[in-house]
């Protein structure tokens, strides 16, 4: 394995706000299978950018400075765009506090070197023992979301979708619209469904939860605020994507067909409802049965939609299907700028 990594240029961005007592160490546990490591200051109070320049004397650090806060999507994109630029194959994001081992990195670029997946995900909810030390409203809280972000970015493989230690391979990061991605702590949905609508393969690797009184910044009253309109958005905008604009199959017929009957039933139902409230006759046997079968024929048409959308994960990474495009460009006289 070690041979393999050679040929694949492995990086890692360290957000960097309120984290100084811990980088340090996080920096000194990245092993030297990783060429180049991106501290972005997102204009931390503890100067968390400063203090690595000054006290780490590892050469492969870079230290990136934000002039305002951006949130830890925005320093992800910051350190995204460095390692696009400097030519890295494939960059792993962990935070600064200490939470996710930086020893687990070679476990997290696997997948991608031996062109299985085209982003790697931690997962902490594979084993009962990995959960011993998250806490129980964490826990809960993180169970919800994980279906909330199932139904939305379509990868229902995906049990941990709030994790941040994550690892992207150069193929997948330079089809992303980075400049859209959510900039504060939605940004890992919302990777999620962007990586979607590019059919990239998503696949986790088991990993512990580790917390020693770390103290996250994301509250519950924000997701309540923030979250619901943003998944409301994303999943539209993915159902429209992949079942309409780029594709027409059995899965879009379904949809349409299911909401337009939910929709003929629920209306003539509720009519005759308020007929029968307010002249005080009751509907006959024809009327509830007229208005019931249509909802139901197009619940079950629905769920066909959802199981459908279940198996329709990416299966191919686009790494294997940019890398056959070059060869085939490259046979038929296509790359380079032509006569």
């Amino acid at each position: 394995m070690a041979q393999t990594f050679i040929s694949q240029r492995v990086s890692v961005v360290i957000p960097a706000y309120r984290v100084r007592r811990h980088i340090l160490d996080v920096i000194a546990a990245i092993g030297p299978a990783v060429e180049r490591v991106y501290v972005v200051d997102d204009c931390c109070p503890e100067q968390s950018g400063k203090f690595v320049q000054a006290r780490c004397r590892d050469s492969r650090v870079t230290v990136l400075f934000h002039e305002r806060n951006q949130g830890v999507g925005g320093a992800l994109v910051t350190g995204y765009k460095a390692a696009l630029g400097d030519g890295m194959d494939i960059v792993v994001k962990i935070d600064g506090d200490g939470q996710m081992d930086p020893r687990l990195i070679s476990r997290f670029i696997a997948p991608l070197i031996e062109e299985q997946a085209d982003y790697v995900k931690g997962n902490r909810f594979f084993a009962l023992e990995f959960l011993n030390e998250m806490p129980t409203m964490r826990l809960f809280g993180n169970a919800i979301l994980s279906f909330l972000n199932k139904l939305v970015s379509g990868y229902w493989n995906v049990m941990d979708p709030t994790n941040g230690y994550t690892a992207i391979h150069r193929g997948a990061l330079s089809m992303l619209p980075l400049d859209k991605i959510d900039r504060g702590y939605f940004f890992e949905s919302d990777m999620l469904f962007r990586l979607n609508t590019v059919r990239a393969v998503v696949t986790e690797v088991p990993m512990k939860a580790k917390y020693e009184g770390e103290h996250s910044s994301l509250r519950i009253g924000r997701i309540l605020r923030d979250f619901p309109a943003k998944y409301g958005a994303r999943f539209f905008k993915r159902i429209f994507y992949n079942y309409f604009l780029r594709d027409f199959n059995v899965c879009s017929v379904q949809l349409v067909t299911g909401l337009s009957l939910v929709l003929l039933g629920g209306v003539f139902g509720v009519y005759h409802w308020y007929l029968s409230s307010t002249q005080g006759m009751p509907a006959s046997t024809g009327t509830v049965m007229l208005a019931a079968v249509p909802v139901i024929l197009g619940f079950q048409l629905l769920l066909s939609a959802l199981s459908f959308d279940a198996m329709n994960i990416p299966k191919i990474p686009l790494q294997r299907l940019l890398g056959k495009l070059q060869q085939e460009d490259s046979v038929y006289g296509l790359s380079g700028n032509g006569g």
